[in-house]
Parts: C-alpha cells; sequence; structure tokens
C-alpha cells in the first residue's frame, strides 16, 4: 500500500468519547474525514448530536451515542451498540473528562473523589471493555487523550495579571497517572495485535485574557496557543496502520512547551 493510504481509517469503526468540546471537536473531525465510521458518546447526547448532524450533511459517518462514564453499565451498554451497530471497534480515543473540582486545590475531598471515579475509574473500565473486543479481533488502537499538565508541574507566572490558576490536583492526578497506564494497556494488549498511545496537548486558545495567552506563547518554542486543527494529525496518525509500530509512547503536542 502506498504510504498515504496507511493514514486512512476507511473500514474502521471508531469510539471517541466526548466530542463536543474544545479537542473534542477537532478529534472528531479528524476521525469522520479520515474515513472512520465515527462514533461520539457522553451524556449530553443533544450537544453530541448536532456535532454528528453537522458531518453527516457533509456525507460523513458519525453517529451520537449516550455514555455516563462514571457507570460500568452504560460503558458496557455502549460497546454492545456499537458492536451491533458496525460489528467491531478498531479505534477508541478517550477524550472525556469531567471537571468537579470547580475550588481548586481548596475543595471538597468529596470533589476529588468524583473525578477520580469518572476520570480514572471510568477512564480505566471504557479502555477494557472496548479493549478486550479489540483483543478478540486481533488489533486495535487506543489513543489516550492526556495533557503535558500530566507531564510538568503547574507555573504559576503564565497565569500573573489574571484570574485564572493551575491549582486544580485532580487533574494533575489523573492526566500524570494516564501516562503510565498508557504503558501498561500497551503492555496488556500488545501481544493480541492492540496498541496503546498518548497524546499530551497544550493549552487551547479559546479567548482567555490577552495577558495570559502572551505569557503562555512565551513558554513555547512555536510562540502560540493550540487551535483548531493542531491534534488532527496526530489522532489520524495513532489511530491509523501508519503507526502500526508505535505502542506505550506519549507524545507532547505543545509547541514546545514541555521541551523548553
Amino acid at each position: 500500500m502506498n504510504v498515504l493510504g496507511t493514514f486512512s481509517l476507511k473500514d474502521k469503526a471508531a469510539l471517541l468519547t466526548g466530542g463536543a468540546g474544545l479537542y473534542g471537536r477537532q478529534i472528531v473531525a479528524a476521525l469522520a474525514e479520515a474515513g472512520a465510521d465515527t462514533y461520539i458518546a457522553s451524556r449530553d447526547v443533544k450537544a453530541l448530536e448536532a456535532v454528528a448532524d453537522d458531518h453527516r450533511k457533509k456525507g460523513r459517518l458519525v453517529t451520537a451515542l449516550k455514555l455516563d462514564q462514571g457507570e460500568e453499565a452504560s460503558i458496557l451498554a455502549l460497546r454492545d451498540e456499537i458492536l451491533k451497530r458496525a460489528g467491531r471497534i478498531d479505534v477508541l480515543v478517550n477524550n472525556a473528562v469531567l471537571r468537579p473540582m470547580k475550588e481548586g486545590y481548596r475543595d471538597t475531598a468529596d470533589a476529588f473523589a468524583e473525578s477520580m471515579r469518572v476520570n480514572a475509574t471510568g477512564l480505566f473500565l471504557v479502555t477494557r471493555a472496548i479493549g478486550d473486543v479489540m483483543a478478540q479481533q486481533g488489533n486495535g488502537s487506543i489513543v489516550n487523550v492526556g495533557s503535558i499538565q500530566g507531564m510538568v508541574g503547574p507555573d504559576p507566572t503564565i497565569y500573573r495579571g489574571t484570574d485564572m490558576s493551575g491549582w486544580y490536583p485532580d487533574y494533575f492526578f489523573h492526566k500524570g497517572g494516564m501516562v503510565n497506564f498508557t504503558r501498561f494497556v500497551a503492555s496488556y494488549y500488545g501481544a493480541k495485535g492492540v496498541r496503546c498511545n498518548c497524546i499530551s496537548p497544550g493549552g487551547f486558545f479559546a479567548g482567555q485574557p490577552e495577558s495570559f495567552v502572551r505569557q503562555y506563547s512565551e513558554r513555547t518554542f512555536l510562540g502560540r496557543m493550540a487551535g483548531e486543527s493542531d491534534l488532527k494529525g496526530i489522532v489520524v496518525l495513532l489511530a491509523s496502520d501508519a503507526s502500526a509500530y508505535i505502542t506505550g509512547a506519549n507524545i507532547p503536542v505543545d509547541g514546545g512547551y514541555t521541551a523548553k
């Protein structure tokens, strides 16, 4: 096959958790544009359906389904529904995230526990449910969407002059754990032909205060925050056969933030 053909996701079924957020919208576009039969799932099916409908009008295969990542029964029901519709699951992108710690470091133990229930336990349950399907098939690719906050500590200087902060311990905890969980999953399923990799995006421009954007951008080699298409290429690479010999890796997609 020509090398460009290895990037195609045609005839592959892909599940993306989330899909209506900042990262999710460009990831679903990447999967659908690459030809995948794409399923997007979260609790807010109405928001997902709007995204899916927009893609279907462009001739792409996108379906919105219900998922409560904090409930194993919901995860298993989603798995079964996709298998009923597509007959297989070739790609899983773990993108959904819950942010219950609104008060940051001084928030309650219950808020931290809720974050772990969905973002750690839930991630494990989704990965196991879909990973087992892939193992039975003899192939598949799992892509975990992490964060540079799982690689480095918060830098208070980028928040100077704003009301923003980086003091959210649950996010650092589960995004850091995701990196090594990726290695665990890559090892566990590797003999069955299933790959697992992690991407760690940097900050996404979403109308933050000018001082934050400037200070953050100065921390990067490329001098800017991430935009609306910066995750698309890496997701297609890792989901596709173009990365057939890449597994257990964590790839920063951060304009050089963590290398500086």
